[in-house]
């Protein structure tokens, strides 16, 4: 009698850690079983302000001195989400406008978008983008937008990484300072 009544409990030892006492759950969790985690409050994770790159913010086209188009950035925006296994997945909205300059004609223009997401020197993504603006027969500008998203971020960086957004290329490294020539050997 006493080996039935010890089966029951040796049962209830080997559930899972996890599941805990189903007697313990009624008090702790209002039923037997220990419910599902929730999912990450998306208001927790980490999404920095966007920077503009250093001379990324317009750009000028010119012709024979004069300025035939010129393109800026407008509104930056960014929305950052948990992801899997604690990535934050980041999605960047970028818009702009292009101006007819004196020497400008109304056509067709692209506005070519950078977008670097980076944890210090170490780049995580960078997405280059051709933004199409056109600025019709009679108009003086035409705005274009960008919205680029699935841009993982790993979790041992969700928690420090940078923004930045620019017209242009991706920003060039700094360049290595040039060294000096060996002074030639003094005759004596």
């Amino acid at each position: 009698m006493l080996g039935a009544l010890a089966a029951p409990v040796q049962a209830q030892n080997a559930a899972p850690q996890d599941e805990g006492n189903p007697l313990v759950n009624i008090f702790k969790y209002g039923g037997t079983t220990k419910p599902p985690e929730a999912p990450p409050n998306p208001d927790d994770v980490y999404c920095p302000i966007i920077d503009v790159t250093e001379g990324g913010s317009s750009l000028q086209t010119m012709a024979g001195g004069i300025v035939r188009t010129q393109i800026r950035l407008g509104q930056l925006s960014r929305a950052c989400q948990p992801g899997p296994n604690g990535a934050t997945s980041v999605t960047i909205g970028v818009q702009g406008v292009v101006l007819l300059g004196p020497g400008g004609a109304p056509g067709r223009f692209n506005a070519p978008v950078t977008i670097t997401v980076k944890n210090g020197t170490q780049v995580i993504a960078r997405r280059s983008r051709q933004a199409a603006a056109i600025i019709p027969a009679g108009q003086a500008n035409g705005s274009f937008t960008v919205v680029e998203d699935g841009i993982s971020v790993p979790a041992n960086l969700a928690r420090d990484f940078e923004i930045e957004v620019g017209l242009g290329g991706a920003p060039k490294p700094a360049r290595a300072p040039r060294r000096k020539p060996a002074a030639a050997p003094a005759d004596g």
